[in-house]
């Protein structure tokens, strides 16, 4: 397994580079926009693809380079549904995966740093993202923060995990790099306490400063999704009604990109193809059931996704392989289904 622990120096965070072999696919959690050459470098020297880049909640520190990595490598961009985020190209909850060939992240929902806090488990490793530091907990006093809701995220969520399980988290002021969650336990000045309330009174009288970004990463990190409204993505973009009527021609094909754990929770548009995004490129090649479809069998392409942003690039990407009457869904499965589209389940 790669795995790599990368730090931004101006803002202390830890970006995480994870795949399960050297040469396959990639994710990254938490990265630094002025980090994304230094990530963009390492995928090349270890020939990965990254296939998704994962925020663990609205940064207030740093500004995301979720959507530079995905402008610059056609990465799907992930956080969790409670964020308050414009667009990403897909939103997991409590208890989802996030998957990529050979590496598997649990969800676990642990608001209280900010309301849409999520830490992700993989094996014997915790990323923690803000809820949980090492010998420390993540302020509570802002983006709709409580102690409350984080002395149970902490509690009874990820103080549940094994003794053993490593906690890596996203900030670190101190130098450190890993803990565990029996260290913390034992170590953690902030959770040697004896009930919610005492908790609370600790976070309540922190009177920290605001962070230094905060007033320029917050509204940053809030409007991450593509911008869709340039003239050439524009001319390959449809509204529900439109895709209702090029179905009906019979001359064009729905192309469904999401996961499958995707399409099995929100259901998917009837007569669909599957093509998960992260094989878009192979389907795409000479011989690839896109591009048969295409072009031997005549059919428009018409991709769709949750909110519009892997449609957008898959409709970029095949034109570029020649599929020239390529579009996509606007807005995705969800303005589908704020159009009354059937939805097949």
């Amino acid at each position: 397994m790669i795995f790599r622990q990368l730090f931004d120096s101006t803002s202390s965070t830890y970006t995480y580079l994870l795949a399960s072999r050297k040469g396959g696919e990639a994710l990254i959690l938490d990265p630094v926009l002025e980090r994304v050459d230094r990530y963009v470098k390492l995928l090349d020297e270890l020939d990965l693809r990254l296939v998704k880049a994962v925020d663990t909640h609205v940064h207030a520190d740093h500004i995301s380079g979720l959507s530079e990595l995905r402008d610059r490598t056609r990465c799907i961009t992930v956080m969790g549904e409670e964020s308050g985020v414009d667009v990403v190209s897909m939103r997991v909850g409590d208890g989802e995966r996030v998957d990529v060939e050979g590496v598997s992240l649990e969800a676990i929902y642990t608001p209280g740093h900010t309301a849409d806090s999520y830490s992700f488990l993989m094996g014997d490793r915790v990323f923690t993202g803000d809820t949980l530091l090492i010998r420390g907990t993540g302020r509570t006093d802002f983006q709709n923060g409580s102690p409350q809701a984080q002395y149970d995220s902490i509690f009874n969520r990820l103080l549940r995990l094994p003794d053993e399980t490593l906690v890596y988290p996203a900030h670190d002021y101190k130098g450190d790099t890993v803990s565990t969650i029996g260290e913390e336990k034992a170590f953690n000045p902030r959770l040697q306490v004896s009930s919610v309330q005492q908790y609370v009174d600790i976070m309540n009288g922190l009177d920290l400063p605001n962070p230094r970004m905060m007033d320029v990463a917050v509204p940053a990190n809030l409007h991450l999704g593509l911008d869709q409204e340039t003239p050439d993505r524009r001319q390959w973009t449809l509204d529900a009604e439109a895709v209702i009527r090029e179905i009906d021609t019979g001359e064009a094909v729905l192309v469904d990109l999401r996961d499958r754990s995707e399409r099995e929770r929100h259901g998917e548009i009837p007569g669909s193809v599957h093509v998960p995004y992260p094989g878009l490129d192979e389907q795409l090649a000479p011989g690839g059931l896109l591009t048969e479809l295409g072009r031997t069998g005549g059919k428009r392409l018409i991709f769709y996704c949750a909110y519009g942003e892997r449609s957008a690039m898959a409709a970029e990407a095949a034109r570029e392989a020649g599929l020239s009457g390529s579009c996509h869904l606007k807005g995705g499965l969800k303005a589908w289904a704020a159009a009354e589209g059937p939805i097949a389940r």
